[in-house]
């Protein structure tokens, strides 16, 4: 990949002050709150760690129903945005890559949320990130992720793009690459005045199934799988999935 599509560069100051978007989309209350909720009850009273906390998006309203939530986060700017809504005394955070950087102590729940496994470019670091998660847990503990299912029936025959979402002031287009499992994600948005702006980053696409086995290279086993965190039923139909592992031991 070409510097600039690092992650560690990707989510510079101007991505981490631009990312929190208040009430709406992924912070809107109908998708916060049964996420936040789902999460509670798995914490069953231990402690929860966050893999790629970022904003604190999730962990924020996790802490403030009395969960000890501990994060890891790969960008300074974003645990920086983090710290202008809540203090290190309430959500410890430490600066590393959620592949190997290992916080201090032991956790009943890890998680993962919002497709962000998939930032991790290459299928060894996304074995190692449940690796990761494996030393932190107790057997018996559990790991969470919530990623989409690849769309690849929604892509042309010949072609390596489609649009995700066409809605006012903003575009979303994913490019394939079938042969790596790689896709680019393309957000262009654009002001009254006709300015646009383009943000672009880089994943790794994983099948559930593959998953799962990344799941049992690590010792866990899946336990549960969702369409979404009200706990709807997956099927071959559903476009994301929260997926419960536990600790085999």
């Amino acid at each position: 990949m070409q510097k600039s599509m690092n992650q560690e560069d990707l989510w510079d100051v101007a991505a981490a002050k631009n990312y929190d978007t208040e009430g709406t989309g992924m912070f809107a209350p109908d998708v916060i709150d049964p996420t936040v909720a789902f999460l509670e009850k798995l914490a069953a009273g231990g402690r929860a760690l966050e893999f790629a906390v970022g904003t604190g998006r999730v962990a924020i309203p996790l802490v403030k129903r009395g969960v000890s939530v501990t994060g890891i986060e790969l960008s300074q700017p974003m645990i920086d945005q983090l710290r202008t809504k809540m203090d290190e005394s309430s959500l410890y955070v430490i600066c590393g890559d959620m592949k190997s950087v290992r916080a201090p102590g032991d956790y009943s729940l890890v998680y993962l949320v919002y497709n962000t496994i998939s930032n991790l470019l290459t299928q060894e670091d996304q074995v190692e990130c449940f690796r990761n998660a494996a030393r932190h847990l107790a057997p018996g503990g559990r790991f969470v992720i919530e990623l989409w299912v690849p769309e690849l029936r929604q892509l042309p025959v010949g072609k390596d793009a489609v649009v995700f979402r066409n809605a006012p002031g903003y575009i979303g287009l994913d490019t394939f690459d079938i042969l790596l499992q790689r896709v680019v994600s393309h957000h262009f948005r654009f002001d009254e005045a006709g300015n646009a702006s383009l943000f672009r980053s880089p994943h790794r696409y994983i099948w559930p199934a593959e998953l799962d086995l990344m799941a049992q290279l690590a010792g866990f086993s899946l336990e549960s799988r969702h369409a979404d965190w009200s706990g709807a039923a997956f099927t071959a139909d559903s476009s994301s999935h929260v997926s419960v592992y536990r600790l085999n031991g």
